[in-house]
């Protein structure tokens, strides 16, 4: 897997935590707003960045992935030289690791309710036109059913994410990654729908992927 991430902090001051292990947190890649990218962890080393978390049944997100920090405090879009650059970096890993889309993953989609990163204003359909993340397409307009919770909650854990996770979280989740501007309404029918397609077109429960 790759977990995407920002920082919050500059550039120096990433580095200068990124790099410390007494912050105990880490990544094998920084990738600053201009686009230079700094490889800090080599690939095959466990990095510190994705912290308690789950995917599709592995809790050690930290030993089964590569973790890409962007210089970024969360409010603001990302530069496209910076997404340039990001693009470049996952191609290559994706090649090299023969990682679906699937396995591009936001911080927020391994650690629901804890963290929120890469958030709203991360391009994901950028990175989709490249072939690497998922793009959902299917959202019905319509009234959300009277079982739709059971088959919202069901939907997502086939897709991989964290069974243990309260609806209402893993709605603003799944938002943050495929409909951030819905944030804040009522569960809708498109919710579902596109929940649906996901793990309809991507289930990963019992699907370990190999490290990395």
């Amino acid at each position: 897997m790759v977990i995407l991430h920002y920082t919050v902090l500059d550039e120096a001051e990433s580095l200068e935590r990124l790099c410390d292990p007494a912050h105990e947190v880490s990544a094998h890649y920084l990738i600053a707003e201009d686009g230079r990218v700094a490889q800090l962890v080599e690939e095959d080393r466990r990095a510190w960045h994705a912290g308690r978390s789950y995917w599709a049944g592995e809790r050690d997100v930290n030993s089964r992935s590569i973790g890409i920090e962007l210089v970024n405090d969360g409010s603001a879009s990302f530069p496209d030289a910076q997404i340039v650059a990001l693009i470049e970096l996952l191609l290559d890993i994706s090649a090299r690791y023969a990682l679906s889309p699937d396995r591009i993953l936001g911080h927020s989609d391994v650690a629901p309710g804890r963290k929120g990163d890469p958030g709203p204003l991360f391009p994901w359909e950028q990175l989709a036109l490249s072939g690497l993340a998922v793009s959902l397409n299917h959202a019905a307009k319509g009234t959300w059913p009277g079982n739709g919770r059971a088959r919202f909650l069901a939907a997502l854990i086939r897709a991989g994410y964290d069974p243990d996770t309260e609806f209402d979280t893993l709605l603003d989740v799944f938002r943050l990654r495929f409909r951030p501007q819905a944030l804040g309404d009522g569960p809708s029918l498109a919710d579902l729908t596109l929940a649906e397609e996901l793990a309809d077109r991507h289930p990963a429960i019992d699907r370990r992927a190999p490290v990395v």
